[in-house]
């Protein structure tokens, strides 16, 4: 592959990830696709999109278990399940999970704005593993406005700002569009990983997937 010089590069892979920061196989999934992007030394270029889980979730959100008890008509036993699978896939990943029985389910339209804030300041990708981190290991409400500036600033991001980002809602709208944009394209569950603007790869797929996935793609790359 040239450059517009005629100078041989590496090729850069787009990847845009549509996730919620409240998914445990979406941090599960970027971590797979992370290891998969170091096997294949290939350049890639990570673009994080918004999606909720609950858009319509109370605003004192919903106890976690009994919420996932609920959704998915599955039983105590099958709930302690899932989280010690995810808990042990997360070791494995280098991410810990720390489930427990007062967690609870929040709306995340919040979290989604600040992360579009913090892009063209050079944070989105940072900002959105903290908030991974702030839910799944401190779990703290990602629904509350002074939280979520905290964890915002807590990466370098100016706090104030992001409380008024949350309070005047300047970008409240374009996130709507945003997720409005995906859904209507057919993404309704998450992680939804999209491979160069065209190839969609829906759920965590795994370390070995994503690395042959990305070669093929680089692969047909370098040979145009």
């Amino acid at each position: 592959m040239t450059d517009a010089t005629g100078q041989e590069t590496d090729p850069v892979l787009q990847i845009d990830i549509v996730s919620d920061v409240v998914c445990p196989w979406c941090i599960v999934g970027f971590k797979q696709l992370e290891q998969a992007i170091a096997q294949t030394g290939v350049s890639a270029a990570v673009k994080w999109h918004p999606f909720e889980l609950n858009p319509e979730m109370a605003s004192d959100g919903e106890n976690l278990r009994e919420h996932i008890m609920r959704k998915y008509s599955s039983s105590e036993e099958q709930s302690n399940a899932a989280r010690e699978r995810l808990t042990d896939i997360g070791k494995g990943l280098g991410f810990e999970f720390r489930f427990t029985d007062d967690m609870r389910m929040v709306n995340t339209f919040k979290a989604h704005q600040l992360i579009h804030w913090a892009g063209p300041q050079g944070k989105e990708h940072q900002l959105k593993m903290a908030l991974f981190q702030a839910y799944f290991q401190e779990r703290k409400d990602l629904n509350n406005d002074e939280v979520i500036a905290d964890v915002a600033a807590d990466i370098g991001l100016d706090r104030s700002e992001a409380l008024d980002v949350l309070q005047d809602g300047r970008f409240a709208e374009t996130v709507r569009q945003e997720e409005a944009f995906w859904t209507g394209n057919g993404i309704h569950g998450v992680p939804a990983v999209i491979f160069d603007r065209k190839h969609l790869v829906s759920g965590a797929q795994g370390t070995e997937n994503y690395a042959s996935i990305i070669q093929q793609l680089v692969t047909g790359q370098a040979a145009q």
